[in-house]
């Protein structure tokens, strides 16, 4: 699972895009991870694009929502992405609500300290979880093959937070490879590692057009 689709073909990685989120923690990555391969990375926000309500049953229809918007009203390619926590003692959940888990505004303090009261009595070796992002670039708003990816990151859910750094439930996401949660890695580490950042990887790889075959 996770291979990329949509297109048929590579296609040309874009010299700009707006990237159709809000989310400042998203945007601090991303930013880390296009601006080094010469892309020009704007935020929705410069072209006064809104978070436009998920509706969507599924990180992809989420992510094509945003993503259509953010083109739409920016005149630029637009990448999206849409990421959550599935915890399997909670059959899922929170998966595609995990922003507002603990109803609005949204806090990612509150989100956690939900997700700790939902799994109390769950004990230590059946607390285990996976990060997912989907992202989905748009050439253009009425795009009829999108690029879209999606990747994983296994790991178990904490029942105290541990770390500063991060988002969302970083500080209770445990990697045993690691012996650290997600909010205790550097940078680097999380970008190698994470489901956005191989995510991406395979995203950019897909933009790349393979070598002619002699």
């Amino acid at each position: 699972m996770g291979a990329p689709c949509c297109h048929g073909e590579s296609i040309m990685s874009p010299a700009q895009l707006v990237l159709a989120s809000g989310n400042a923690g998203k945007l601090r990555e991303f930013h880390q991870l296009l601006v080094p391969l010469g892309i020009e990375v704007h935020a929705q926000a410069d072209y006064g694009v809104a978070d436009v309500e998920e509706t969507g049953l599924t990180f992809v229809e989420n992510a094509l929502l945003k993503a259509r918007e953010a083109s739409r009203l920016s005149g630029l390619p637009a990448l999206a992405d849409d990421s959550g926590l599935e915890v399997d003692a909670l059959a899922g959940a929170p998966g595609i609500y995990s922003a507002r888990y603990a109803g609005e505004p949204k806090s990612d303090a509150r989100n956690n300290a939900r997700l700790l009261e939902a799994l109390a009595e769950v004990p230590e070796g059946r607390r285990r979880a996976r990060y997912w992002c989907v992202l989905v670039l748009l050439r253009h708003a009425e795009d009829p093959v999108p690029l879209i990816v999606q990747r994983s990151w296994e790991g178990e859910i904490l029942q105290a937070p541990r770390g500063e750094g991060g988002f969302g439930y970083d500080p209770l996401f445990w990697l045993p490879d690691q012996q650290a949660s997600a909010a205790e890695l550097d940078a680097e580490q999380k970008n190698r590692l994470s489901h956005r950042g191989r995510a991406l990887q395979a995203l950019v790889a897909a933009m790349t057009p393979e070598p002619a075959r002699s």
